[in-house]
């Protein structure tokens, strides 16, 4: 059976988790393939606010088996508090986990080449959390990576050592001061409590998997937009968030991919640094932040709040092949009587209705005004009883991105998930 892909397709926070959670069911196995700590998959059921970080997000389900894949990288400090919130919840997480080998460790010395990096880079920072994604990434590339294989090694010490050797040297030349006294032993600690989890090849296990017909959803961390090739350079994450992503990230082949989901907001937002062609800096954008509590489920940073982009949605159905859309936070623009799409942009004085190699400064966004739906959701229980304005914002944008939208999240919680009766259920 063909792996299903589900990722998000603008500049993350799409509401990945919830729909992951909702979907899961269906699925076997649930492999995340990209990405580390630095993404917040927040899920909400029975009135109680969920957060996973690098555990994929069917860890909730029973019956459901999670896969952290190759291509994340991981902290074990956040990692061992995750399980420990986990297993505090009842969940029995090693019975449901496996890791591959050859995902990368984050090591307390990549947190601090993160801070010191964005602290000389001064008002040109990237807007990284600091949870040493980058650094990890940059040494994978590099050839000197830890891997989770490396912890069952007899020279696991040995690397460990010449890897903080190799940090220290640029930390010197960044001049910042540090005591890893503390972190270090904090970090070896944790080690201890993943040696005792399910290590595998996971490439294996996962061709495996399929060769026995089992269903397998791969998800994705942050969004296409953030993506280190296709997203808004150099403002973007170190991996390959997209479609492409799920197959090195899992050790899959193109032809081994089946659907491809594509998560997207009613609106838009991003945090940290970066173009963001349709923000709203005025009282519209204090008033969609609130309305969707757009605060980082990692970093706890506020969110930039704009209006849909369809450039950029069409660049991202293209790139990752879409085949389904899902639509969340519908309920957020309730009290907008008119809202605003993005369906075009004017570059260097030119009107163009694609994402452009660079987002300068001066791009403008053009914009077609809809009718809100200025009506409340909460009590709405299927798609065919939706207000009429928000049917034609939803028609308006399946025609636009010649993809069908399956699923429109309604509200947080997992049961606020609109299903129209054209498409079967998940």
């Amino acid at each position: 059976m063909a792996v299903d892909v589900l990722l998000g397709l603008q500049w993350g926070d799409e509401g990945k988790g919830k729909i992951v959670d909702v979907l899961t069911p269906k699925y076997d196995i649930i492999a995340r393939f990209q990405g580390g700590p630095n993404a917040g998959h927040t899920l909400v059921f029975d009135d109680i606010k969920h957060v996973t970080h690098t555990i994929p997000s069917g860890i909730f389900n029973e019956g459901c088996l999670n896969i952290i894949g190759n291509g994340v990288v991981i902290d074990p400090v956040i990692f061992k508090r995750e399980i420990k919130e986990l297993n505090d919840l009842g969940i029995d997480v090693k019975s449901k986990l496996k890791i591959s080998k050859k995902a990368h460790l984050i090591l307390p010395t990549h947190r601090l080449l993160d801070q010191a990096s964005e602290r000389a880079k001064g008002k040109e920072k990237i807007g990284s959390t600091l949870k040493g994604i980058g650094p990890t990434y940059m040494d994978k590339t590099g050839r000197n990576g830890l891997r989770i294989g490396d912890i069952i090694s007899t020279s696991f010490k040995a690397k460990y050592e010449f890897l903080v050797r190799k940090h220290a040297q640029i930390l010197k030349y960044y001049n910042f001061d540090y005591d890893l006294t503390e972190a270090e032993a904090e970090w070896m600690d944790a080690i201890e409590t993943i040696r005792g989890l399910d290590l595998i090849d996971s490439e294996y296990f996962i061709n495996d998997a399929i060769k026995a017909n089992k269903s397998i959803l791969a998800e994705g961390a942050q969004g296409t937009l953030l993506d280190i090739d296709f997203g808004s350079y150099p403002y973007v994450t170190s991996s390959n968030t997209v479609c492409a992503g799920a197959c090195t990230g899992l050790g899959i082949a193109p032809n081994q991919t089946g659907e491809v989901i594509g998560i997207f907001k009613a609106y838009c937002t991003r945090v940290g640094s970066g173009p963001f062609p349709t923000e709203l800096t005025d009282e519209i954008g204090k008033k969609m932040g609130v309305a969707g509590n757009e605060f980082g489920a990692t970093t706890g940073r506020p969110r930039r709040c704009g209006w849909i982009d369809l450039p950029a949605l069409k660049y991202a159905v293209m790139i990752n092949g879409v085949t389904n859309l899902i639509m969340t936070k519908a309920d957020v623009l309730n009290e907008f009587k008119t809202i605003s799409v993005c369906t075009h942009y004017i570059y260097n004085g030119e009107k163009i209705d694609y994402f452009p190699y660079e987002l300068i400064d001066d791009l403008t966004p053009v914009y077609k005004e809809m009718k809100g739906w200025n009506t409340d959701l909460s009590e709405v229980g299927s798609m065919e009883d939706v207000p009429a304005e928000l049917a034609d914002y939803i028609s308006y944008l399946e025609a636009e991105l010649g993809v069908p939208i399956t699923m429109v999240s309604i509200g947080p919680d997992r049961k606020q998930i609109l299903v129209p009766e054209k498409v079967s259920a998940y």
